[in-house]
């Protein structure tokens, strides 16, 4: 299921993990990307039963490649005390490379450099990575080669889907519990929700099958391209969601130990991915620069 042989199992997987718990699919959707990468660019590199991640954002000093070792640390690292062994990235005579590093070791873990109000159970923060020595994977410029690079953001897209529908689960049981599920206000107020919800399956599924598949690797602009639009679908989705349910269940939603403020914040913290509008702009020069019917990026 968590392998490029079944993408559409892997998105059905992804989007119902998300749905229970945000912050442990974005984990697992961390541990499937890294070993993807591992299987792409260096077969049986990783460690028998490692707990992989992915961290590529630079902290201060960023991550360099010196005397046979790294040095530098790297932020917003998720999983510190789970994940076994990380890809970072790491520059090396000016160009981008992936590292295999053994992340163990705890007196290398900054967790309260995580400031954030919402994922805080994906465990992140800072990571120390001097002095750890490297196992290389792939050749520099191996990480940003299509579709296996922004071609994967369908991922993200299934965890914002999912996270939506839980948060529209959790609304529900709520209202339900006060016998107020059944208004007119309420059933207005949601309903257009899980429409698009649904809605939204359907292009992650297919830019997941267009990423992981043959037609992905001939033309890995339009895998990229559907990729995108699945993420920037599924975030404004996500955002029209959380302030539904905010006038949905009302001023319960921002106390203490509400399961709807909990979900939003990790939900909305999720949902600040890096570059939004950088792939906007990427995705819709792709897509209105091709010849012939629109309608063809579905079908290929």
């Amino acid at each position: 299921m968590l392998d490029n042989d079944h993408p559409v199992d892997l998105g059905r997987f992804l989007v119902a993990l998300a749905e229970a718990n945000l912050p442990l699919a974005r984990l697992c959707e961390g541990h499937v990307n890294a070993r993807q990468l591992v299987e792409l660019h260096a077969p049986g590199s990783a460690p028998a039963g490692a707990i992989l991640g992915v961290w590529g954002a630079d902290g201060d000093p960023p991550v360099t490649f010196s005397d046979a070792v790294l040095s530098g640390r790297k932020r917003y690292a998720s999983g510190l005390g789970i994940v076994t062994d990380a890809l970072v990235t790491v520059l090396h005579d000016g160009a981008c490379r992936l590292a295999l590093v053994d992340v163990t070791d705890p007196a290398r873990h900054h967790t309260e450099t995580w400031d954030m109000l919402g994922m805080r159970a994906t465990v992140s923060g800072d990571v120390d990575l001097a002095g750890l020595t490297p196992t290389w994977i792939g050749d520099a410029g191996a990480y940003h080669i299509e579709p296996s690079f922004v071609g994967g953001v369908w991922r993200i897209a299934a965890l914002q889907l999912g996270g939506t529908f839980g948060l529209i689960d959790a609304a529900r049981d709520y209202l339900s519990g006060l016998n107020r599920l059944d208004t007119e206000a309420q059933i207005s107020r949601l309903t257009p929700l899980l429409g698009r919800s649904l809605a939204a399956f359907g292009l992650i599924e297919k830019a997941a099958q267009v990423a992981q598949g043959p037609s992905g690797t001939r033309d890995p602009e339009r895998a990229v391209a559907l990729s995108i639009q699945a993420r920037l679908l599924t975030e404004e989705l996500a955002q029209d969601t959380i302030a539904t349910v905010e006038k949905s269940v009302g001023l319960a939603h921002f106390a203490r130990g509400s399961d709807t403020g909990r979900i939003a914040r990790d939900l909305a913290t999720y949902c600040r991915q890096v570059a939004r509008d950088a792939m906007e702009q990427r995705s819709g020069r792709i897509l209105l620069a091709r010849k012939g019917p629109l309608s063809d990026v579905w079908h290929g």
